[in-house]
């Protein structure tokens, strides 16, 4: 089993993603961590092989944990998991050392391309002393093929889901089905089709208002925000 430490600031998405992890066959959720410090006292006590790693920690950055775990002599691999889609972020984690660099919000089978290309690395890895060049391309090689982009379900379209992460993450506040509609120019069952997908798959956060009578109105937050 790889053993896996799922860091997030959210307690929620931390969750979500370990659940995910849980689905993918020879991987295992060790802990959970929601800080810096909660992530280097999990990796004190050994046993972790991969952190999937977000970049907005309360103490401090993702990118500064991960040369934080290199400078303490932790062999643990890395893969960013994180909202943080700045080329220079990207650049950096390259440098530290991250293996994958994967942006939210994604699906699961996003997820479960990247885990399964790092389990493939290892079992290419293990077991080797030396390598002929041919050996290395292929070993570079599994990595690379996790860079395939997983389509969304059946219709559903990228651009339409990357319009309703830019309403919602502009929003002062939560906004309910007819306000997205609204200020994003779709009709309010699109709207609502896409919401409920992204919210199933955790990308949005849902809360419940109250009125006098009738139904409470669902309003959603982008969960991806800082």
């Amino acid at each position: 089993m790889i053993e896996v430490l799922v860091v997030d600031d959210d307690f929620r998405v931390a969750e979500i993603n370990a659940a995910y992890v849980s689905r993918v066959p020879g991987f295992r959720v060790r802990a959970t961590a929601h800080s810096a410090a909660q992530a280097l006292a999990e990796l004190a006590g050994g046993g972790v092989d991969l952190v999937l790693l977000d970049h907005y920690l309360p103490d401090e950055t993702g990118l500064s944990l991960v040369r934080r775990i290199r400078q303490l002599g932790h062999h643990t691999d890395v893969i960013m998991v994180t909202a943080a889609r700045d080329i220079a972020t990207v650049r950096t984690a390259m440098r530290y050392g991250a293996l994958q660099y994967l942006v939210k919000p994604f699906t699961f089978a996003g997820l479960r391309v990247k885990l399964e290309a790092y389990a493939q690395l290892r079992r290419a890895l293990e077991g080797t002393q030396e390598a002929e060049q041919d050996q290395v391309d292929r070993i570079f090689g599994t990595l690379r093929t996790a860079a395939v982009t997983t389509p969304l379900p059946k219709g559903h379209s990228a651009p339409t889901a990357e319009l309703i992460r830019r309403v919602l993450s502009d929003a002062a506040s939560p906004l309910s089905a007819h306000e997205v509609a609204e200020r994003s120019g779709l009709s309010r069952s699109t709207a609502q089709r896409y919401l409920k997908r992204l919210e199933e798959s955790g990308r949005l956060d849902l809360t419940l208002r109250y009125g006098e009578t009738g139904r409470p109105e669902h309003r959603y937050t982008w969960a991806g925000r800082g």
